[in-house]
């Protein structure tokens, strides 16, 4: 008896892996970015400025976002969209 053809996933292109970083990284700083500013009052005309706790805090939601993401969620908003994961 044969064993049935598997095949093998297709390899995903490295340009698709990074444009979908850079997408999730703006993605995630410009809402959450706004968001903390907007409770912190740092909105200004042109957007907004985080210094000391609100940026750490920034900081910290944008590694936790790729981290829960891929870990637990299967990819991140940009990875699914693009097809990366």
């Amino acid at each position: 008896m044969s064993q049935p053809a598997v095949s093998q996933p297709k390899p995903i292109s490295t340009w698709r892996k990074v444009f979908a970083a850079i997408l999730d990284f703006i993605f995630v700083f410009a809402i959450a970015g706004y968001a903390i500013a907007s409770m912190t009052g740092n909105t200004s005309e042109e957007g907004f400025e985080l210094k000391g706790g609100p940026a750490f805090i920034l900081f910290a939601i944008v590694i936790l976002y790729f981290v829960v993401f891929t870990r637990y969620l299967g990819g991140t908003l940009w990875q699914r969209l693009l097809g990366v994961r």
